[in-house]
């Protein structure tokens, strides 16, 4: 019996809506399979005494597993082009997270930098990094290194193709994000995780605040030294205790011709040529060589320049050019660098958390 037309165009449409309800299923049951997924662990950081609230962005709040993750991107090669150079390459964390004692760090294709390799930690209070201040966040920080010709020399594209073909950590990023499909927004959220974490607030000196340490004489006479605007004057730029730096940037008469701008590279301003931030002095016994070229080997050369050496740069920070030269004696000079020796973080130098996974 032949059907008549408009039957015809209803079983046609009824199979039609069949596979539509069939295949939106499908879909619902995968959806329904990826919310399944136990969200992230909520991650308490604890906030050091005498620390700032630490603003961390609402979009990359901190978990248990977004922290491992991006632990364990810090110590892996795949981030950079050849497999063989990471994070940690450069930032080892016995040497406070810089770079071996090396003026300047190389990258895959064994070509040097031009600016000695800055510690991490503590880096959740920095309104800006890099010694110019080129980054303005933790998380727009992560991306420079890899893509850099003369560190990872890696494209994004390319490390996300590594990753996403990657046997576990597709997986990884599920337990942290939410979605096995890697992005450059998961990448370097995971990454910056794990650098907020990355906390020093345990050094003598701070035990000496907290009544559990004793000064010598000698580190006792240093930190008036340290304080005194006629000696070294190092408070007014790297305020005692937190993080011991204001984060601004300053030119510090290394030169008095900049052969590096500087903050300039940034906002193109020719009062900005030859400043560079003032880098946080916790751990500093480990972080040499020194400056933004690593020109000082020791921290005695260091206290020396702003003894003897500060040379006239137009751009001279306030601080430093009234300052009166040889203004400390040898004693003077010996004694602050003992005290900035009781800066030094063992705790953080040794804790398991920011080792190699």
């Amino acid at each position: 019996m032949k059907l008549p037309k408009r039957l015809y165009l209803l079983k046609g449409l009824f199979a039609f809506l069949v596979v539509a309800v069939a295949v939106s299923a499908c879909k619902k049951d995968e959806v329904e399979e990826e919310e399944q997924i136990p969200s992230a662990t909520p991650y308490n950081l604890v906030i050091p005494a005498g620390f700032p609230a630490m603003n961390i962005p609402i979009d990359n709040e901190l978990t248990v597993e977004g922290i491992a993750l991006g632990r364990r991107l810090f110590y892996d090669p795949i981030l950079s082009s050849n497999n063989l150079v990471s994070c940690s390459s450069c930032h080892n964390q016995p040497m406070a997270f810089t770079d071996n004692g090396n003026q300047y760090s190389v990258g895959v294709d064994s070509i040097a930098g031009f600016r000695n390799s800055m510690p991490i930690m503590n880096l959740g209070w920095s309104p800006n990094l890099f010694w110019d201040g080129g980054a303005t966040n933790i998380e727009s920080q992560a991306i420079a290194p890899i893509t850099d010709p003369i560190e990872m020399h890696q494209t994004l594209d390319a490390a996300l193709a590594k990753l996403n073909s990657h046997p576990e950590y597709p997986t990884l990023f599920n337990k942290a994000f939410g979605s096995s499909i890697i992005t450059s927004a998961t990448l370097i959220r995971a990454i910056a995780q794990f650098e907020r974490t990355v906390i020093s607030a345990n050094s003598k000196y701070d035990q000496y605040v907290k009544g559990e340490a004793t000064l010598t004489t000698q580190e006792s006479n240093g930190m008036d030294v340290y304080m005194d605007v006629n000696k070294g004057n190092c408070n007014s730029c790297h305020t005692l205790g937190g993080t011991f730096t204001d984060y601004e940037f300053r030119n510090n008469g290394l030169d008095v011709v900049s052969t590096d701008e500087g903050r300039a590279r940034i906002t193109t301003l020719g009062g900005d040529i030859g400043k560079f931030k003032t880098p946080p002095l916790r751990n500093i016994s480990v972080t040499g060589p020194y400056m933004h070229d690593g020109r000082f080997t020791s921290l005695e050369q260091v206290v020396n320049h702003y003894n003897t050496g500060i040379q006239n740069h137009p751009n001279l920070a306030p601080q430093l050019a009234s300052a009166v030269p040889n203004r400390m004696n040898s004693q003077e000079m010996q004694d602050l660098v003992a005290f900035l020796n009781t800066f030094t973080d063992e705790s953080f130098l040794t804790n398991p958390a920011y080792g190699k996974p």
